[in-house]
């Protein structure tokens, strides 16, 4: 079977938290530091809720960034997501539709 609706089928959005600075995980103030509690909380939520597969931070020595995978409708309600998040604040996000393969329900 050759699926060609992806966007129907796999409604997936990639996302990346850029740091507002290269150092931002070793050096976050108080302040950032709660905000990012507050994020994990957040999406950790959302994922209860079954709209995130995945999230969390990506080691790479150049830069600690942020990863997601999303599984919501419509991109607005992406938006939505992303607005809403306490990070945005601090940080800021890209994201891009994705062709997620998923293991059967």
């Amino acid at each position: 079977m050759v699926i060609t609706d992806y966007k129907r089928i796999m409604p997936h959005y990639f996302l990346k938290l850029n740091p507002n600075r290269p150092t931002f995980a070793q050096d976050m103030t108080a302040e950032e530091r709660a905000i990012m509690l507050r994020h994990v909380a957040y999406w950790t939520e959302l994922m209860n809720k079954g709209l995130v597969v995945v999230f969390g931070p990506v080691m790479d020595p150049k830069e600690v960034y942020g990863i997601g995978v999303v599984e919501v409708e419509t991109e607005e309600k992406l938006k939505e997501l992303i607005k809403n998040d306490p990070a945005t604040s601090i940080n800021r996000y890209e994201y891009y539709p994705m062709r997620a393969v998923m293991p059967a329900k």
